[in-house]
């Protein structure tokens, strides 16, 4: 009977992780999707104006998408639509700073 107990212990806690596991790629897939529309992006892109305006520096993406609490693909649409106005240069070191 003690083997019956210890087996049924070791698949909940296998169960438990599995589903731990899925929740997570689940989040994960929700956080990456963006919706790519003129309007969504142009709210990105003024995320990242704003970003840049306040940080009076060259970042790098990441150093954008942390600041502006946006993801690293939110942020590149945003840079695009910028770059595209003439708003932005690039540096040297992969940094972008408003123009």
């Amino acid at each position: 009977m003690a083997e019956k107990k210890t087996t049924t212990k070791k698949a909940a806690t296998e169960t438990k992780a599995t589903a731990a596991k899925k929740t997570t790629a689940t989040k994960n897939a929700a956080k990456a999707t963006v919706a790519v529309n003129a309007e969504n992006i142009g709210f990105k892109a003024g995320d990242v104006y704003q970003t840049l305006a306040a940080a009076e520096k060259a970042l790098s993406v990441e150093e954008i998408a942390k600041a502006a609490k946006i993801s690293a693909e939110e942020t590149l649409l945003g840079l695009g639509w910028l770059f595209k106005e003439g708003k932005l240069l690039g540096t040297d070191d992969n940094k972008v700073v408003l123009a």
